[in-house]
């Protein structure tokens, strides 16, 4: 073989080696590039529930200059009030009676007493129940204790508190609709965009929250919660 014949093969031969390096950095940046397509989707699911745990507090105030018969009164109206829920469905072990508080106005160190008796005391009998409908109906029906000369106290402080405590029997669900969710919104947006969903490359699950549904219905709960998940996108 010529020098010159040796010196062509070798330059295909290096030639070749080239450009076959050449396709194979091609190919290599190609599939960082597509690696690096990816698409980032949320999905929202939500429910309507009710309310499986109630409290309510019964707050109550007597009025009078003598403190121990006030204090009898207070046992008494105790009593009446016990009476009237568990004659009604209501466990005694689901209602707890609070410590009575008095104010003494004749303590009050500023402005003379102007109100015509000197000790109030507030009782408040708590119920804590899962019989959420027997405890609304006992609520429209109150008005059956002041009837009973029971001076109820209505004021912010003592409202009704509702609770959902059943979250963890519908997370499954929930978390299966939102990931569903997700999923169908990434579809969609590989279809616009002329690719392919891929794998999933990272996902994360939102924390889930309980609301009233409204401030007239505080019975009923709305429970939400948001996955985001990133998406590969294929060719």
């Amino acid at each position: 073989m010529t020098r010159t014949s040796t010196a062509i093969i070798t330059a295909i031969i290096i030639g070749a080696a080239l450009a076959s390096i050449g396709l194979f950095m091609r190919s290599g940046i190609n599939n960082i590039a597509f690696r690096d397509r990816a698409v980032t989707v949320k999905g929202l699911a939500t429910r309507e529930v009710q309310a499986d745990k109630v409290t309510w507090p019964i707050a109550f105030t007597t009025l009078g200059d003598n403190l121990p018969s006030l204090y009898d009164q207070v046992t008494a109206t105790n009593k009446v009030i016990t009476e009237f829920l568990t004659s009604n469905g209501i466990d005694p072990s689901e209602i707890s009676v609070g410590q009575t508080t008095v104010f003494d106005r004749d303590a009050e160190r500023y402005g003379a007493r102007t109100q015509p008796y000197r000790f109030t005391l507030t009782s408040v009998l708590v119920i804590s129940s899962g019989k959420v409908p027997i405890v609304k109906d006992l609520i429209k029906r109150q008005g059956e204790l002041i009837k009973k000369g029971i001076s109820i106290d209505t004021s912010y402080q003592y409202q009704t508190i509702y609770e959902f405590t059943g979250l963890n029997d519908i997370k499954p669900e929930m978390i299966a609709e939102a990931t569903n969710a997700a999923r169908e919104a990434a579809v969609k947006f590989a279809e616009d965009s002329d690719s392919k969903l891929g794998k999933i490359k990272t996902a994360s699950q939102g924390q889930f929250s309980i609301e009233d549904r409204d401030q007239y219905t505080p019975y009923i709960k709305t429970v939400r919660v948001v996955n985001s998940i990133t998406y590969y996108l294929d060719n």
